[in-house]
């Protein structure tokens, strides 16, 4: 298979999973962590790598593998590639184009990287993309029951950061307290992301593309991370997915339904032990972007906007420009200028144009 984004917190635990069914690595990409990329081709042998910036071409231990520059050089690593799977792990929209290629090369896409989705869901064939995401695999696994039909989709959300900050210290919080995820050890962008529930936002209209446009679909806080989709039914019935907080489950998935019942990996649940579970409705006092949620649903092209703004808004959050208020304003001032305007997207060229375009707005509300 090939892993695009191999040293980030997905592609680590593909390669775990790839150790222990003896998987072969055709391909690897990384961004900035040579270092560690060095260590993972010495390990897998992959027959091709990517990097993201030519400057880095010196850090690359000497290799037999062929070497890519840059997302142009991804999209050519793809095509040359003969695995059938591809992981797009890729942090961003820098991994939109991955998908379209992997897509395009009749590869089976097993998704990771929200932001493809997120922008440009309608471009996509979703029937070739499995999701590589704990809530989208759960509804994934409740909707295999074909006896009880579904009315509303329902995925859960920890909280973040700043569940129990209060109110009025949320806005001058720092990358700092950010980054203090209370149940998952992710990468640094979908940790502000919980904080700030865009990434639920994200998941909403993931789900709105992958399982349809016909359904409620909604979130709620769940604290321990335990129980990671719902599905209400016509007759009013509940049915509800619960796994450990192991993202080894739905990348096993992914890679290999087959193989994933044999994942003796993750650690099981014992419902004894558990606490009382509580659901939580997701208040706008603390979470003000989720009261565009409803916005997004009846308008889904918006999601270039909202990922824009708010990669955007991310990058002067972590360089300490702003503190977090300044990103949600950022992100609400963005959102709420596009509203108004028909946005068309019929191509994978628009949405970048548009993507190019609300970056610079976004950089200029402060």
């Amino acid at each position: 298979m090939i892993i695009l984004g191999s040293t980030g917190s997905i592609g680590k635990n593909a390669l775990k999973i790839a150790t222990q069914f003896d998987i072969k690595i055709e391909a690897l990409s990384c961004g900035r962590n040579i270092a560690l990329l060095n260590e993972q081709i010495r390990i897998f042998k992959p027959k091709k790598v990517a990097i993201l910036d030519a400057k880095d071409l010196s850090h690359l231990e000497p290799l037999k593998a062929k070497v890519f520059v840059g997302l142009d050089g991804i999209d050519e690593m793809i095509e040359e590639c003969s695995s059938s799977l591809v992981i797009n792990a890729i942090v961003g929209v820098a991994g939109l184009k991955a998908s379209f290629k992997s897509l395009q090369t009749h590869k089976r896409l097993a998704l990771a990287n929200k932001e493809s989705l997120v922008s440009a869901g309608h471009l996509l064939d979703v029937s070739k993309i499995t999701p590589i995401d704990s809530e989208h695999f759960g509804l994934w696994a409740l909707l295999q029951n074909k006896v009880l039909k579904p009315k509303s989709l329902i995925i859960t959300a920890s909280g973040g950061a700043f569940r129990d900050t209060p109110l009025e210290l949320i806005p001058t919080q720092n990358v700092e307290n950010a980054l203090k995820h209370p149940n998952w050890s992710m990468g640094a962008k979908i940790t502000i992301d919980s904080a700030s529930m865009v990434n639920k936002l994200f998941e909403i209209l993931e789900t709105y593309w992958l399982f349809g446009a016909s359904l409620k679909i909604d979130a709620l806080i769940e604290r321990s991370s335990i129980v990671h989709a719902l599905v209400e039914c016509e007759d009013n019935s509940v049915i509800s997915h619960l796994a450990s907080a192991d993202m080894k489950l739905p990348i096993s998935y992914a890679i290999n339904p087959k193989l994933a019942c044999l994942n003796a990996s993750i650690k099981p649940l014992d419902l004894s032990t558990l606490n009382a579970i509580k659901f939580e409705p997701i208040h706008t006092e603390r979470y003000a972007l989720w009261r565009y949620k409803d916005l997004l649903l009846e308008n889904p092209k918006l999601g270039v906007v909202l990922n824009a703004s708010n990669e955007k808004a991310i990058e002067k959050f972590l360089n300490k420009e702003i503190a977090f208020g300044g990103l949600i304003k950022i992100i609400s001032q963005t959102l709420e200028l596009y509203a108004k305007k028909s946005l068309k997207l019929s191509s994978l060229e628009e949405v970048l144009r548009l993507d190019a375009e609300v970056r610079k707005r976004s950089s200029e509300w402060f």
